[in-house]
């Protein structure tokens, strides 16, 4: 049975993402017990599924390792994975937090040594890579058996509950030499009590397929952001290569339509003030790709980029390789012998129509927050786009993150330790009442 220190100056982080982790490490290294509860089986959030960072263009791994030794040196924090908060009663400094757990049924003796996996058949599309499995021709595929990613915390297997029950099952538990398979592991449900409680459930990409004109759903060459970041990186479902998916070819000509349903009263009404950095980024994918053969170009509205991110902006923009189109594209049709994107829209600087063909086109889909209000264990106030509002009405429950407001990795991270200073003086106010 999991043990959690019951106290009413413990804690409590829903999240386990960049801004989560953030704010449970921030909290925990000040000397507060903090329980940081995530519904994966590994911390790391999104950021885990990022090929690189703008504006440096450096690997989200480093970050990612700096805080996962933090987290493993710290005394104070309590990790759930696989765990999911069912209820919390009671009030700001008085809470009452109900989790449950799903089995772990590879435990901590788990060494990844990933023997179990080599023995393991079944195979399941691999949601790490978001649609872009059984899009068009490209396949990502992982095992019943599988390690998250190469840097996963915690860096153990995990088992898919659908190989249960099968051979499969039984093979991955006789080729573990360290007893770290439990088949028999249920579920299980623990209370704790906790002063405060920092939301940081992130974010998830806009749905696509509601954006008609831009035919998501029927044309195999039409892919969002988020499945475009996952080609690009070489641990990847096509191994870094920039491909049409309809037909595995290299894709020189690349289109990106930014504003791909955000600040659209039919979709998002918000910014999410990362998609025209992520364009910017992934044009010089495409350029550092095919070099003098490439051909982007870029729809917009208008490109945020502001404060340290102009410089990156200039720099794309004096790419000869990369065009800026100023316009909302207003459909995609496809030419149905070449399987290419045929883009129809306006350029408002030249007031003139266009039918531009590409390979692929990359739709820069906006972030909505992973805040759903109706199954949220307390009254919470939202604003208008569904993000968690800094309301006194929500008591010792504080937003961190993009379940405050649409964030870039950094600004996530900064506004992730204000929420634990806010958490902090929360269950300080109770030590010092108790006191």
């Amino acid at each position: 049975m999991t043990e959690v220190v019951p106290t009413n100056e413990t804690i409590l982080v829903v999240g386990g993402g960049i801004s989560g982790m953030t704010a449970a490490l921030e909290a925990a290294e000040t000397g507060k017990q903090v329980v940081l509860v995530e519904k994966r089986p590994f911390l790391g959030g999104r950021v885990t599924q990022l090929y690189k960072y703008f504006p440096k263009l450096c690997f989200p791994t480093c970050g990612l390792e700096i805080n996962q030794r933090r987290a493993q040196m710290n005394p104070n924090l309590t990790i759930l994975t696989a765990a999911e908060v069912t209820d919390i009663a009671g009030d700001a400094g008085n809470y009452k937090a109900s989790v449950k757990l799903q089995p772990h049924y590879i435990n901590d003796n788990c060494t990844a040594c990933g023997d179990c996996a080599k023995v393991v058949e079944a195979e399941f599309d691999n949601e790490w890579d978001y649609g872009l499995s059984g899009k068009g021709q490209i396949q990502s595929k992982r095992k019943g058996v599988y390690l998250p990613h190469r840097i996963a915390h915690p860096l153990r297997y995990v088992m898919d509950p659908r190989i249960l029950g099968t051979a499969d099952a039984d093979k991955a538990k006789e080729a573990c030499k360290y007893n770290a398979i439990d088949l028999n592991a249920k579920e299980q449900e623990i209370t704790f009590n906790a002063g405060a409680v920092i939301w940081a459930t992130g974010w998830q990409p806009y749905d696509a397929a509601k954006i008609q004109p831009y035919g998501y759903d029927r044309f195999a060459n039409v892919i969002t952001n988020v499945e475009f970041e996952r080609m690009a990186d070489p641990m990847g479902p096509t191994g870094g290569k920039i491909i049409r998916p309809s037909d595995g070819q290299e894709a020189k000509k690349v289109a990106f339509i930014q504003c791909a349903g955000s600040r659209d009263r039919n979709h998002l009404l918000h910014c999410s003030r990362i998609c025209c950095m992520a364009s910017l980024k992934q044009a010089i994918y495409v350029t550092e790709a095919y070099g003098d053969e490439a051909d982007v170009s870029i729809y917009y509205i208008d490109i945020r980029a502001i404060d340290r991110f102009e410089d990156f902006y200039a720099k794309v923009r004096a790419n000869e390789r990369v065009k800026f189109i100023k316009s909302k594209v207003a459909s995609i049709v496809e030419n149905n012998q070449t399987g290419c994107p045929v883009l129809h829209g306006v350029d408002t600087e030249g007031a003139k129509r266009y039918a531009d063909e590409h390979d692929l086109v990359v739709l820069a889909t906006g972030m909505e927050p992973s805040v759903d209000k109706a199954s949220f264990p307390v009254p919470i106030v939202l604003n208008e786009e569904g993000f968690i509002e800094p309301d006194e009405s929500n008591g010792g429950i504080f937003a961190a993150g993009c379940s405050a407001d649409a964030f870039d990795v950094n600004r996530a991270v900064q506004h992730a330790t204000g929420a634990a200073l806010r958490a902090i003086q929360v269950v300080n106010r109770v030590a010092g009442a108790e006191g």
